[in-house]
């Protein structure tokens, strides 16, 4: 029998080792609600550690996904939102919370 599987694209590779990260995909979600400040994205992500967080968001922008932008102001702020890359992902965004509401159970749902 002939298995004709394509081999997996490197760049496709990439992109799903780059998303998988734990919180990776998560805090590009968050920050397509707009420019977010640092304790912000912790907020709203309540069990993710400032040092994975701090982790990812440098990940994130060595990767081009999100920007970092730095306002002189006393005290200094900082705010961290998508790159027109990172943006790029809200279509896949959209389809897996499309599948989730229709595929995915959660343990404590009650319907």
């Amino acid at each position: 029998m002939n298995h004709d599987i394509p081999a997996l694209c490197p760049r496709f590779e990439k992109a799903i080792e780059l998303l998988s990260k734990r919180w990776a995909a998560l805090i590009v979600y968050q920050l397509r609600l707009g420019p977010q400040r640092f304790a912000h994205i912790e907020h709203s992500l309540p069990n993710l550690s400032s040092k994975v967080l701090s982790d990812r968001l440098k990940e994130l922008e060595q990767e081009g996904l999100i920007r970092r932008d730095v306002y002189p102001e006393t005290p200094v702020r900082i705010e961290y939102s998508l790159t027109e890359k990172g943006q790029a992902l809200s279509p896949l965004f959209d389809d897996i919370a499309a599948w989730a509401s229709q595929w995915v159970e959660l343990a404590d749902a009650a319907e």
